[in-house]
């Protein structure tokens, strides 16, 4: 068995360079691969394009990076909480594709199965289909919509093995399985690392032949975007 295993966020992103593209998993504030990005603000990597389906807040996530202006394109489906995103992307200071979310994730898929592009109503009459490709199926019109790929992954698990096997937990699954298939290299930071053998087969979401790098990561700050509560009576 190949122990896959790396010391830490450092070695673990040895090889990203500046103006690669950059596959980031998580789902508003969960799923955040946040070791990692710590490590590439702190190596000031630049240029870098990202497909994630948001980024986070101003001061946590991919929001860090933008902070920096260590990104030159965003990929992904929501503005939402990061007031720094919205600025950029208003002023023209970064480029954006926003995509309907679940076109961002099955572009993502594709890329990981080997599809090149795929077929979906979704964004028709819009300006997400401004100078694609539309074919009609069973009477309704349909965009042409690429496959996406990048030259590094970076996903965020809560359980994972020395072969690189995950496990994530409830909606970090939305965005960190597809991206993990779709890199050319992946990235895996866990909160638990186990031995090969401890996890349940049945349980695995993301098998360790699609990970070449992982590590357990620290301090993960777990933020929640939104807290509502009822007053008290």
């Amino acid at each position: 068995m190949i122990n896959k295993v790396v010391k830490n966020a450092t070695a673990a992103t040895h090889g990203i360079e500046d103006n690669m593209t950059l596959m980031l998993g998580g789902f508003g504030l969960c799923g955040i691969p946040e070791n990692c990005i710590a490590e590439l603000v702190k190596k000031k990597v630049m240029g870098l394009t990202c497909i994630s389906n948001n980024a986070g807040v101003d001061d946590f996530g991919i929001g860090l990076m933008l902070q920096q202006k260590q990104v030159k394109k965003m990929i992904s489906s929501y503005v939402g909480e990061n007031n720094e995103f919205e600025r950029q992307m208003l002023t023209g200071e970064l480029k954006v594709d926003l995509i309907p979310q679940g076109s961002l994730a099955e572009r993502c898929r594709a890329g990981g199965a080997g599809i090149p592009a795929f077929f979906t109503p979704a964004g028709y009459g819009t300006e997400v289909a401004e100078g694609k490709e539309v074919r009609e199926f069973n009477g309704k019109p349909h965009i042409l919509e690429s496959a996406l790929t990048a030259d590094f992954a970076i996903v965020k698990a809560w359980k994972g093995d020395k072969a690189g096997n995950l496990i994530y937990k409830s909606t970090a699954r939305n965005f960190n399985p597809m991206m993990a298939m779709a890199g050319k290299i992946t990235i895996a930071e866990v909160e638990e690392l186990v031995s090969d053998g401890e996890l349940n087969p049945n349980e695995i979401h993301t098998p360790g032949i699609f990970v070449q790098r992982i590590f357990q990561g620290e301090k993960y700050e777990k933020r929640i975007e939104q807290i509502t509560t009822r007053a008290r009576l």
